[in-house]
C-alpha cells in the first residue's frame, strides 16, 4: 500500500530535469503539476528560467502539459504565457486527468512521466496510471489551505519510507 505513494526519483526543482536523460529513456511527454512545482502557489508569473526549460523539452520532442486541481483562471494565465497545455480542476489524485493527458498527447505510461510536489495527488496519481513520477521539493515553505492537510499526511508517510529505507534522495 504504501508504494503507491513512493516517486521514482526525487529532484530539488523541476529544472533539475534534464530533457536528454528523459529523451534517452524514452520519454515522450512530461506532465507537471503547476502551484509549488512550476512556480510557489501564490505567485503567477512564469519566469525566463521556465520559459528556456519548456524550450529545451520541446527541443528535445518531448511534449508538456500543466495537470492541476487548480481553477481555469489560475492555471490559463500561467499556461498562456508559458505557452503549454493544460488540463485544470483535475481532480488528482484519480486517473481520470492523467489517463486523459495521455490521450492527448498521444503517449503510453511508459512514454510519460509526472512530475509533482506531492505525493498525496502527484505521485499517487502517476503511479495509478503506471507512468515513471518524480517528486519535486515545494518551492514555498507555505502552502494553500486543502494542501497544508495533505503536507500532514506526507509527513506521517515519508516517516514510514524513512524507517523502510525507501527514500534514498535522503542518504
Amino acid at each position: 500500500m504504501l508504494r503507491k505513494f513512493l516517486p521514482e526519483e526525487h529532484v530539488e526543482t523541476i529544472l533539475d530535469i534534464k530533457p536528454d536523460k528523459l529523451k534517452q529513456r524514452g520519454i515522450k511527454a512530461l506532465v507537471t503539476d503547476l502551484d509549488n512545482t512550476l512556480i510557489a502557489w501564490n505567485e503567477s508569473d512564469v519566469t525566463p528560467q521556465l520559459v528556456r526549460w519548456f524550450s529545451s523539452l520541446e527541443k528535445a520532442g518531448i511534449s508538456v502539459m500543466i495537470l492541476s486541481n487548480n481553477s481555469e483562471k489560475r492555471v490559463k494565465l500561467f499556461s498562456n504565457s508559458a505557452g503549454v497545455s493544460y488540463i485544470y480542476r483535475a481532480r488528482k489524485p484519480l486517473p481520470f486527468a492523467f489517463r486523459r493527458a495521455m490521450k492527448i498527447m498521444n503517449v503510453t505510461r511508459d512514454q510519460m512521466v509526472v512530475v509533482g510536489d506531492q505525493l498525496m495527488t502527484d505521485v499517487w496519481g502517476g503511479n495509478q496510471v503506471g507512468a515513471h513520477t518524480i517528486l519535486v521539493t515545494p518551492i514555498a515553505s507555505t502552502d494553500g489551505w486543502a494542501t497544508k492537510m495533505n503536507r500532514h499526511l506526507e509527513r506521517f508517510i515519508f516517516s514510514l519510507m524513512r524507517r523502510k529505507g525507501w527514500l534514498k534522495w535522503e542518504e
